[in-house]
């Protein structure tokens, strides 16, 4: 007879080929058996009828703030607010803690802090700032995920954004080492500009802020890496991309043979410029919440198949930094707190739209662990994978309060939203972390993953 440390009973199973009502088996962390019927004994048994099991999310785009800052975001909120989301395995960007993920110490240091805190598993972003250039090859075989590098101005001066020189030069580095550069993708000078224009003339309204951050300056960014991706053969990877114009000079890359992948976030595709002008800053990001029309354009694309993934850029902060009472809308942080929320978004925008729910798996689970190379143990429900899961109910409506977001900071673009789905329990590596939508926060199970 067949022993299991769980078994997850009658759920509708979201499998690489699409849904099946199966069983599950889970030995040591792995899969170990997917089949109508288990027969066996298990230590834990999971009662998944009427609900969904789809792959663990892979949130590849997160920013907590251990070591420094963790009042604004640490390991234990921040993998508590993921787990609670669906999300097994995020990937933490490299700045806001201080000191930045930019040497080896640092990394190893914040890997350290990962593993005693998290409790779901997560990655690790290296960064590229000016005068680190050398830091690049020791971060890659430590086992960074990836490098992160700014285009546009960064408002942290622990990790500045990069000039020209530095980014051709790195990004030689970066492919010699086999690795993927993320970009956020805003032209610093046409952004500057703008900014120094309206606020000079004492403009700073919603509508101002948007026109300081158009959709030209993310598509000029956008271009200008391509171009520079070719010349040193650097695989790119362009996060949170709001416009329609940027997709499509990716598109053209992809076209061409290029090594270029793209992600929008939920914000980009729930939310548009109106959130701006009703609640402020707690609704301002980089780049920002595009005009309804644009916001459109934005779903079509992702139902048409054209981003490779979905993340959350979950960038919290203290309200006191986004307080309109001590800062109007270009001086405070920019950044959604909303980290917990994209697997739900995912969902959401597939029963508006009637999109097969292997599709979210794809956006949320195989793009991204196929994308940063941990699709030999996570992103798909198949037998030797680690069984990472997230179980849902479609026909059960979660309505987003202070209380029930797990985020250390509660003021959130989502606080009032009402997603049809709700997130019934995730587990990470056979390891129970959400039991009937209830984060486990004693249990710290995550581990660092590297590629």
């Amino acid at each position: 007879m067949e022993h299991y440390d769980l078994i997850i009973r009658g759920g509708s199973v979201v499998l690489p080929d699409g849904v099946t009502s199966v069983d599950i088996g889970v030995k040591d962390g792995k899969i170990a058996a997917i089949a109508a019927t288990l027969e066996g004994e298990t230590k834990q048994e999971w009662n998944a009828t009427g609900q969904h099991v789809l792959p663990g999310m892979i949130d590849v785009h997160v920013h907590f703030s251990e070591p420094g800052r963790e009042h604004w975001e640490g390991f234990t909120t921040g993998s508590a607010m993921m787990a609670a989301g669906g999300c097994t395995t995020f990937f933490d960007m490299p700045l806001n803690g201080i000191p930045s993920t930019v040497t080896e110490e640092a990394l190893l240091e914040k890997a350290r802090i990962g593993n005693e805190k998290s409790i779901v598993d997560f990655g690790l972003w290296g960064g590229l700032v000016p005068g680190n250039e050398d830091d690049l090859q020791p971060l890659a075989e430590s086992g960074v995920i990836g490098f992160k590098a700014f285009l546009s101005t960064t408002g942290n001066k622990e990790f500045e954004a990069v000039d020209d020189m530095t980014l051709l030069t790195g990004m030689k580095k970066i492919a010699a080492l086999g690795k993927i550069l993320a970009l956020h993708s805003e032209s610093a000078a046409i952004t500057n500009w703008l900014k120094a224009e309206k606020e000079a003339a004492g403009l700073v309204s919603a509508d101002d802020y948007l026109e300081t951050r158009p959709i030209i300056a993310e598509v000029e960014a956008v271009e200008r890496a391509i171009y520079y991706s070719e010349i040193t053969g650097c695989a790119l990877h362009f996060v949170h991309i709001s416009s329609a114009a940027a997709v499509a000079k990716i598109e053209a890359a992809k076209a061409r043979g290029m090594n270029v992948t793209v992600e929008t976030c939920p914000h980009y595709l729930l939310f548009n410029h109106d959130s701006l002008r009703e609640k402020g800053t707690i609704a301002k990001c980089a780049p920002p919440l595009r005009e309804a029309e644009e916001q459109q354009r934005l779903v079509s694309l992702l139902t048409e198949g054209r981003f490779d993934m979905l993340s959350s850029d979950h960038s919290p902060c203290p309200y006191e930094m986004k307080d309109p009472k001590d800062y109007n809308l270009f001086q405070a942080w920019g950044g959604i707190s909303g980290g917990q929320f994209t697997l739900l978004s995912a969902l959401e925008l597939a029963l508006t739209h009637h999109i097969p729910l292997e599709h979210v798996a794809a956006w949320t689970a195989s793009n991204p662990a196929a994308r940063f190379d941990l699709a030999d143990r996570k992103g798909s429900i198949v037998i030797g994978m680690d069984a990472d899961f997230a179980i849902v109910n479609l026909n059960e409506s979660f309505t987003v309060t202070e209380e029930n977001y797990y985020a250390k900071h509660k003021q959130s673009l989502y606080i009032g939203h009402t997603f049809p789905s709700s997130v019934a329990g995730t587990i990470v590596r056979g390891h129970v972390v959400v039991q009937d939508g209830e984060a486990l926060t004693s249990v710290t199970e995550g581990s660092w993953q590297r590629p």
